[in-house]
């Protein structure tokens, strides 16, 4: 009987190791987000955001408008130039800084070939992420939504 409660006991310590560590978490940029137009509030693409060795980069994986699919980057500078916006990796170089903020990296925007740092913080609902591009003083932001 003794030994019935010790693997009840141990079963039980664990599901709550478990689950604590889950729940508190921070959330994280890595997955696919449906990027969101700050101007139109239209969604644009999808960006998968992967991590390897502690560091993220975001690739663009579907562009939304059809009529769009086949854009290439023409403002774009070096070996990026006209180079198929669909697969292009538009996020590299980001890392973990304090709180659950991840920047230090580069972000490029397609559409004017300019390269700004970037600042992901994901959200506390997990299901928004902040992404702030800026030269300088100078920034914007867009919340993409979690697509997985």
């Amino acid at each position: 009987m003794k030994m019935l409660y010790k693997v009840a006991l141990v079963g039980a310590l664990s599901t709550i190791v478990f689950v604590s560590q889950s729940v508190f978490s921070a959330p994280t940029p890595v997955g696919l987000w449906k990027t969101i137009d700050e101007d139109t509030n239209q969604a644009k693409s999808y960006v998968r955001i992967t991590q390897t060795d502690g560091v993220l980069s975001g690739t663009v994986d579907k562009i939304i408008d059809p009529t769009k699919q086949k854009d290439k980057c023409t403002e774009c500078e070096g070996n990026l130039k006209y180079q198929s916006i669909l697969g292009m990796t538009i996020i590299k170089d980001v890392k973990a800084e304090d709180d659950g903020v991840w920047g230090d990296g580069e972000i490029l925007d397609p559409t004017n070939g300019k390269t700004y740092t970037v600042q992901l913080t994901p959200q506390a609902d997990g299901k928004t992420l902040e992404v702030r591009g800026y030269i300088g003083f100078f920034y914007r932001n867009q919340y993409w939504l979690k697509v997985e």
